[in-house]
């Protein structure tokens, strides 16, 4: 079997994932072929020596449905002979597609794999392209169906998690996400243009760095509703001990809905020698795994210890952490599971300060890894989400 290497990883600012946002007027297509051009004209990639583009779409219908990476292939002016193919994993669908790059390059069946993925909250709603989880009766009584909001509550009653603890997570990751952006550390942004070219969005434009505790604490519990509406007594039957559900998470402690879109180029080292390009990192190993359903956003743990025993590498070896900021309760029970230190995870804050665009996420995820690794020259880093149905998936990368 031969290596997969990450030559590059891009993507473009986040936008609030609402109609007010700066990227809803740009069409998902055009997110995704925005980057393909840069990709592109960055490297003097010849584009008929690429396989296949895989990319996640949580929600594809409407703009971003019909197979949107080979129709967003097409658009770029790509080679036809280049594939490409969706897929939904739910939030981790953009580091989905980079693990299955990996795979499909060591398996030797391909050499040269774009993967990312994309989507525009904005314009297609979460929701919007139905499904028995959630909309047929009969599924959801025999599933246990609860949204990820209440999972992410109850998460956070059992652990105990106070609210306090949960603002102040947080606003670590707004004042980490502002003082990254201010010394110029996300540099896998690409800004979007219009089809003219003119600038529409240079940066990340869910971040709010004048957050306090004070502004964070005056918020009202988001979900308490979707509790009330008959989740909390699917939770509370699973779970009697427990006396009720709480609701501790707001709109300020919980990722917040964005437009985006991100790539990454993976290939063997035959492919990036004939492009003339030298890895910038390996990708070692990779883990997807199930979990409960009820605590669906828990299984980030799991797949990490899973990624790591393929690895051969004890926990002590990864430098840094990027776990998916779906809600704070997650990522503060993922530190508790696996016993490390804060400092070392999300050092650039999350999708809480940053958004989150769930099929593009994970690729994003990805490419802060990496330039951070790079910047504090390190060698090991780790990729972590846990995300809707209970599905825990994590990716393991070296930095050469």
């Amino acid at each position: 079997m031969s290596d997969a290497y990450l030559y590059e990883a891009i993507r473009t600012p986040r936008g609030r994932g609402k109609p007010d946002g700066s990227l809803h007027s740009i069409k998902p297509i055009s997110l995704v072929t925005g980057l393909m051009r840069e990709l592109q004209a960055r490297h003097q990639i010849d584009t008929a020596l690429i396989d296949d583009v895989l990319l996640g779409c949580v929600t594809p219908v409407g703009d971003q449905g019909a197979n949107i990476a080979r129709i967003a292939a097409l658009a770029a002016g790509w080679d036809c002979k280049v594939a490409g193919v969706q897929l939904n994993r739910f939030c981790a669908s953009g580091l989905d597609a980079v693990n299955l790059a990996a795979q499909k390059v060591r398996s030797g069946w391909d050499d040269l794999v774009v993967a990312g993925g994309v989507e525009s909250m904005s314009r297609v709603p979460p929701g919007a392209d139905g499904g028995a989880w959630s909309l047929d009766p009969e599924t959801s009584l025999l599933t246990g169906y609860v949204p990820p909001c209440i999972s992410a509550d109850l998460i956070a009653t059992l652990d105990d998690c106070q609210r306090e603890q949960l603002d102040a997570y947080a606003l670590r990751s707004q004042q980490r996400a502002a003082a990254a952006r201010a010394a110029g550390r996300l540099r896998a942004v690409v800004p979007v243009r219009d089809q003219n070219g003119v600038p529409v969005l240079a940066e990340d434009e869910c971040l709010k760095p004048a957050t306090s505790l004070e502004a964070l604490a005056s918020l009202k519990p988001s979900f308490d509703a979707y509790g009330e509406s008959g989740f909390d007594s699917v939770a509370l039957r699973q779970h009697p001990r427990l006396e009720r559900l709480r609701h501790p998470h707001t709109a300020g402690n919980a990722g917040v809905n964005a437009d985006g879109a991100a790539l990454a180029l993976v290939g063997s080292k035959a492919a990036g020698s004939r492009l003339g390009l030298e890895p910038r990192a390996r990708i070692v190993a990779a883990a997807v795994t199930g979990a409960d359903p009820l605590l669906m956003l828990a299984g980030a743990a799991s797949a990490a210890r899973k990624a790591l025993k393929k690895a051969g590498l004890p926990i002590n070896a990864i430098s840094l952490f990027e776990v998916h900021e779906a809600f704070a309760a997650v990522v503060l029970r993922f530190v508790r599971e696996l016993d490390i230190a804060e400092d070392k995870v999300n050092v650039n804050g999350g999708a809480i300060a940053l958004g989150d665009a769930p099929g593009a996420t994970g690729c994003m995820l990805v490419s802060t890894l990496l330039d951070e690794l790079e910047a504090r020259r390190l060698r090991y880093g780790l990729v972590a989400m846990g995300v809707g149905g209970g599905i825990g998936i994590a990716t393991i990368i070296e930095r050469l």
